[in-house]
């Protein structure tokens, strides 16, 4: 049984642990694109992004990229350290796609010269705005030694994952990534790499194909989510039970 539920989000329910430092994160088969102007329920999907990003969350930590990341404890069930998520979705994009093509009307598919980081203010109330540096200092989101390191830390995880990947036969077209800083008593400290690293946040493509493996198969409705998610699981070697 659990103790209080803390937030409740689109995908996941952090639950409050009987250790003060720690919080259960648990997946769920939610999914949702536009702001959730769509929205269903994929069953199993939280049983594999679950189990996704902890194999992911294992190997960032072992390359030496400090994470939330503590223990997986079921099927749908992470242990993490409890954090203070800054309210901001850092996106790295390797090539376009997504967002990035509406805005700047240009076709899908082209490498960058090198990744391009973007910020986004997390608030669905607002439908999660772009924002620069300028924004993030004048609402005191991060200082400026903060925005460079989350930016060092992005282009990190990004780098790790997009060979990572590229050794499975997928692209890592682009990521959205979370940030938070680690709660000790009443203090904010160490920035950490928060949230998930699933197919719902990050574009993948198979390399051979072209083939979407990701939430743009709900988003655009070109397959069964269930079997991409799996796909991924698979190249990456992550067991779970079907």
């Amino acid at each position: 049984m659990h103790l209080e539920k803390i937030y409740e989000g689109k995908a996941k329910i952090i639950f409050a642990s009987s250790d003060l430092d720690y919080v259960i994160q648990h997946f769920k088969d939610d999914i949702s694109a536009f702001n959730k102007q769509k929205f269903d329920t994929i069953y199993r999907k939280g049983i594999i992004n679950n189990h996704i990003s902890a194999a992911l969350m294992q190997k960032l930590e072992i390359a030496g990229i400090s994470t939330h990341f503590v223990k997986i404890l079921n099927e749908r069930e992470q242990l993490v350290k409890k954090v203070r998520i800054i309210p901001l979705e850092v996106v790295v994009r390797n090539f376009i796609a997504g967002s990035f093509c509406k805005r700047f009307n240009t076709s899908e598919g082209m490498q960058f010269p090198l990744p391009i980081i973007e910020f986004f203010y997390k608030d669905d109330s607002v439908a999660d705005p772009m924002v620069n540096e300028d924004h993030i200092l004048h609402f005191k989101w991060l200082t400026k030694e903060e925005i460079n390191e989350i930016k060092s830390l992005a282009l990190c995880v990004n780098s790790y994952l997009v060979n990572l990947f590229f050794a499975t036969g997928i692209k890592l077209v682009d990521l959205k990534l979370e940030f938070g800083k680690l709660m000790t008593g009443d203090k904010d400290s160490k920035i950490l790499l928060a949230d998930e690293i699933s197919p719902d946040n990050c574009r993948l493509w198979d390399i051979q194909t072209g083939r979407k493996l990701d939430k743009d198969c709900y988003r655009l409705e070109l397959g069964e989510v269930t079997e991409m998610y799996e796909e991924v699981a698979k190249r990456l070697g992550v067991v779970f039970h079907k």
